[in-house]
């Protein structure tokens, strides 16, 4: 005839899988969290550096043509 205890016990076995498969589907949600997160870093740094090469180039091809002299115009005097 079962007792009280014959009936906790697997209750008690039942919770502590239950307890062990949650421990673990937070364990691998963590870990594709952390993946979503370092990929999500790495686009960012990634986009950050062609950003920043493309103003480094703006930059050099205005400073070049600010270094080119300006065409000087001569204006022909009028005969009056």
């Amino acid at each position: 005839m079962p007792t009280r205890t014959d009936n906790a016990e697997p209750n008690a076995v039942r919770a502590r899988a239950e307890a062990n498969f949650k421990k673990e589907e937070r364990a691998k949600e963590g870990a594709q969290a952390m993946l979503e997160y370092q990929a999500s870093g790495r686009e960012v740094r990634e986009n950050m550096a062609k950003l920043k090469a493309l103003r480094l180039a703006k930059q050099a091809a205005e400073a070049k043509e600010a270094a080119k002299p300006a065409k000087v115009t001569v204006k022909k005097a009028r005969k009056a």
